[in-house]
């Protein structure tokens, strides 16, 4: 085959003694081949790419699907059922002293004489409490309050931790050992000391008075978000700076230095993204440990003003008919069971799909 012009490009002639190859031997590919040789990826974002791993992890995925029956619950069920929380029931305006202690899908004798009469009357389908009030909003609302408590006890924790954590962590030095040191003076100090002295003290400052939700929680738990604010972090903050002081030595972070880049945005860009799975796993973690601290202060009475209940008021208050009345107990504590291993699978979850180091 002779050297020709194809295209506007020549075939080079091979010489004699030379070791390239001999390109007259090639066919050219065709303009199909050049685009099935085109290997483009979908451009991403650390975000996308983990939401993507994320939905591959069943247990994470199933966790959410009941976060999100919980929410859904919580949200709809006030609208649809005709009962308060702090509602006694009543039939045609008179108190009902027979509905109290009732098992599930069971009516008084003055509703079923209602019924029985042409009425009709919404199941109590958790059974009504020791005053005659409907047990299944209750536990609604109780983990609607459960719910709130948890995720601003972690949303507190995670925005001063994380915060605090990172500058102690990446100025180091004089700076690191002053902040560490009021870390561990407030590591001494006792939460639930704090928490009985700032309800009695909130009592006598703060008079919160009317129908608004903070009225309606009391001081103790306004206190409890406060001592949230003042000492849980710190845990938190321990966690982030161990991994940014073993992060900031790796050459990366060495070279955004170099190229001038401002310390927040090294920060935020090439720090904490690698320790994204100690943040998640932390602030995951910290709404079942906040919901478990709100149920002991309740079970000691330091919990939310009644007659608001939550999961923890409620699990309090059927200790003393358990052997009686054991569904009472069961309730709220199959709803604190959920949530706490809802969360803890998520966390893992989060923790594989957003975690740099886990990356194939």
């Amino acid at each position: 085959m002779d050297n020709e012009k194809m295209g506007g490009n020549q075939m080079p002639k091979k010489h004699a003694l030379s070791l390239q190859l001999d390109l007259t031997k090639f066919e050219k590919a065709t303009e199909e081949e050049k685009r099935q040789a085109e290997v483009m990826s979908e451009s991403s974002t650390f975000f996308k790419d983990g939401m993507k791993r994320l939905r591959k992890n069943p247990l994470a995925m199933f966790s959410i699907v009941v976060l999100i029956v919980i929410v859904a619950m919580i949200i709809v069920v006030p609208y649809v059922v005709p009962y308060s929380y702090s509602e006694i029931i009543t039939v045609n305006g008179k108190r009902d002293k027979t509905a109290t202690n009732m098992s599930p899908f069971s009516y008084s004798r003055m509703e079923q004489q209602y019924i029985d009469e042409g009425g009709k009357i919404f199941p109590h389908i958790m059974g009504t409490d020791e005053l005659g009030r409907d047990y299944f909003v209750r536990v609604i609302y109780g983990t609607r309050i459960s719910l709130v408590v948890g995720v601003f006890a972690a949303l507190i924790v995670l925005i001063i931790g994380v915060v605090y954590g990172s500058i102690s962590g990446y100025f180091g030095g004089r700076v690191d050992l002053i902040m560490m040191r009021i870390v561990d003076i407030i590591y001494s100090l006792p939460d639930l000391l704090m928490i009985i002295l700032l309800s009695v003290v909130l009592n006598e400052v703060i008079n919160v008075k009317g129908n608004g939700f903070l009225a309606k929680l009391g001081t103790n738990m306004i206190s409890l978000f406060i001592v949230f604010g003042l000492l849980y972090w710190v845990g938190m903050a321990r966690l982030v700076r161990g991994q940014i002081l073993t992060i900031k030595q790796n050459d990366y972070v060495l070279a955004a230095q170099v190229s001038g880049a401002k310390s927040s945005r090294i920060i935020r860009k090439h720090i904490l993204p690698n320790c994204i799975s100690v943040i998640i796993i932390s602030a995951a973690l910290q709404i079942p440990s906040a919901i478990f601290t709100e149920s002991f202060l309740s079970f000691i009475g330091l919990g939310v003003k009644a007659p608001m209940p939550s999961l923890g008021s409620l699990a309090s208050a059927a200790r003393s008919g358990i052997t009686t009345y054991t569904y009472k107990l069961i309730f709220p504590a199959v709803m604190i069971a959920l949530i706490t291993l809802a969360f803890n699978l998520l966390g893992d979850g989060l923790r594989d799909a957003f975690d740099p180091k886990l990356r194939r």
